[in-house]
């Protein structure tokens, strides 16, 4: 399987919990809890973007193409502490 990273805009939400935008993935909008489910839903919904793409012979967005990275990566990842 490969890997890229997308990046998010997170916001938290009124009414509690917080949704997810990205600028590589168009049309990618992820609502979750915590800021750890709505990464992981931001996640299945691209796996899902670029399968749907894959299907129906759509071009991927741009930042999904050509999966395969560049190394090492750095990358922001959201810790939860109480």
């Amino acid at each position: 399987m490969d890997e890229t990273v997308i990046r998010l805009h997170i916001e938290p939400l009124e009414e509690g919990g917080y949704v997810a935008t990205s600028p590589d993935v168009p049309g990618l909008v992820a609502e979750g809890r915590s800021i750890v489910e709505t990464v992981e839903i931001a996640q299945g919904l691209t796996r899902k973007i670029v399968e749907s793409c894959s299907e129906h012979a759509d071009s991927v967005p741009h930042a999904l193409e050509g999966l395969s990275g560049a190394w090492p990566l750095d990358i922001v990842v959201p810790v939860g502490i109480s």
